[in-house]
């Protein structure tokens, strides 16, 4: 599985621009406070405090942390089952791809290596990985 992390410097950026959210939700319920406002418009500003805080916490994670959150994970079938793909096709959870499906093509090439791979053979004769 590989996958694909945000950048340090655009974390951080978002750490920073939460923070602001942060200041600015504190400001808007204290000022809807001191004007009287119904409790529903302070309320909105903790919600927005709240959640940007958490946007802090993962933006500063990223930005300083060793291991970074990844914004997506690529997988190739057969790693990791998609269970709401599963749900929607209504398909049996497959590991293996179908016999037929795994033989190259005269044109196709190692997903792996970017070698040639030929029709007969079930590995590449260049890196050695299954086809």
């Amino acid at each position: 599985m590989r996958s694909v992390k945000p950048g340090r410097g655009p974390s951080l950026q978002g750490a920073i621009g939460s923070i602001f959210a942060v200041v600015f939700g504190i400001f808007w319920m204290v000022s809807a406070a001191k004007m009287g406002a119904p409790t529903p418009f302070v309320l909105m500003g903790l919600v927005f405090v709240v959640i940007a805080g958490s946007n802090v916490i993962v933006s500063l994670m990223n930005a300083t942390g060793e291991n970074r959150f990844s914004l997506y994970d690529i997988t190739e079938e057969g790693e990791e089952a998609d269970p709401l793909e599963e749900v929607l096709n209504k398909k049996e959870k497959t590991t293996e791809p179908k016999e037929e499906e795994e033989r190259p093509t005269e044109t196709a090439f190692c997903p792996y290596c970017g070698a040639k791979a030929e029709k007969d053979y079930a590995f590449c004769r260049s890196c050695g990985k299954k086809l």
